[in-house]
């Protein structure tokens, strides 16, 4: 039986087929890394808890989407029940690069009015030697899109916690600013059996001067 979890995140990977979204999932639901890696067709799906502060677990359903353009008719329906976004390249392909911002225009238009967090995902770092995109240019690109950015490898297991641990926490922080909240017919966020009750934080202070306990 599943741990009791406060709320659950949607989270979707986007990029370019080859890009490595597979291993970096099954390095962070799984703790294992393959050479041997199949494309994904249409969707794939993973999940995992994490313990985002005292009292409080956020349980991840993972969506990995295939890169290719013949199943994009499928992919584009998960976009809006998502909450969150890794948007991945490679380092050592610079077209899968240039290609982020489309996957963001593309997603971004497709939930509107609502938004997605995004993190910008730079993957492959164990191969520095050969890399075709420098940290500056890729950092430049995630502050145009507003975005954080980290460099990730799930070869070495490199920051692929961090990254996961990242978007979550900034999915929940908009939470208790109230940005985000559950909404009927939306799978981008749900409470779970013990949600845990977010105020924002002026109404939080107000409550903590009122508690005569």
């Amino acid at each position: 039986m599943d741990t009791l979890w406060q709320y659950q995140f949607r989270i979707i990977l986007l990029g370019d087929s080859t890009v490595g979204k597979s291993s970096l999932l099954k390095r962070f639901t799984d703790g294992v890394y393959s050479d041997a890696a199949d494309p994904t067709v249409g969707v794939d799906f993973y999940a995992r808890s994490l313990d985002i502060e005292p009292g409080v677990k956020i349980k991840l359903q993972l969506w990995d989407t295939a890169g290719q353009e013949r199943f994009r008719s499928i992919t584009t329906s998960y976009y809006r029940n998502s909450v969150g976004g890794l948007l991945v390249f490679d380092l050592m392909n610079r077209k899968t690069f240039d290609h982020v911002r489309e996957w963001h225009r593309e997603v971004s238009e497709h939930i509107l009015p609502h938004h997605m967090v995004y993190i910008l995902i730079g993957h492959k770092s164990d191969l520095s030697r050969d890399r075709k995109v420098t940290r500056d240019e890729a950092e430049q690109l995630a502050a145009e899109l507003g975005i954080r950015y980290v460099e990730t490898s799930a070869k070495c297991n490199s920051n692929v916690e961090r990254a996961f641990q990242l978007l979550t926490r900034d999915i929940y922080e908009l939470m208790k600013m109230g940005e985000i909240s559950t909404r009927d017919g939306w799978d981008g966020v749900k409470s779970g059996l013990t949600a845990k009750v977010l105020y924002p934080a002026e109404e939080e202070a107000e409550r903590e001067k009122s508690c005569n306990c």
